[in-house]
């Protein structure tokens, strides 16, 4: 059955999955993992603006990878309260990406697998980059 333009633009299509994150419960909480965030998956335009992120454009056409904080960013895009409103801004980034590498990676790597996020999609994020001039070359 093809779905109408009505049908897909009223479509409730947002997900939203808790993680357990016991690094950052309360000092001296007696259960450490009923401790969690949500996560909600991300809407098209904050998916392109994150792969933005990922690729900015250099002069001359060239890509420049830009792998900075990026898990802190994609859990400030996904991470909600109950109401569904964003826990965090960009201004955040800086200070999530101070946090326990083991639980950003666990919230960033749930975060990826809800929003699909494969292994090719990163590859294509990060391939075709320029490495830098700083770097020798290894051709003869």
């Amino acid at each position: 059955m093809l779905l109408s333009r009505e049908q897909i633009l009223e479509a409730k299509d947002l997900k939203t999955e808790d993680v357990p994150v016991p690094e950052w419960a309360p000092e001296g909480a007696e259960n450490p993992n009923d401790y969690e965030v949500r996560l909600r998956t991300l809407i098209g335009e904050e998916r392109d603006r994150f792969e933005r992120f990922m690729a900015e454009g250099q002069a001359g056409g060239k890509k420049k990878q830009n792998l900075e904080n990026f898990r802190a960013r994609m859990i400030t895009m996904c991470a909600v309260d109950d109401q569904g409103k964003p826990l965090f801004t960009t201004g955040d980034i800086k200070a999530l990406g101070m946090k326990s590498s083991v639980a950003l990676s666990r919230v960033f790597n749930k975060c990826q697998e809800m929003n699909g996020f494969t292994e090719a999609d990163v590859e294509e994020l990060t391939e075709d980059f320029d490495e830098g001039q700083d770097e020798p070359s290894t051709s003869g």
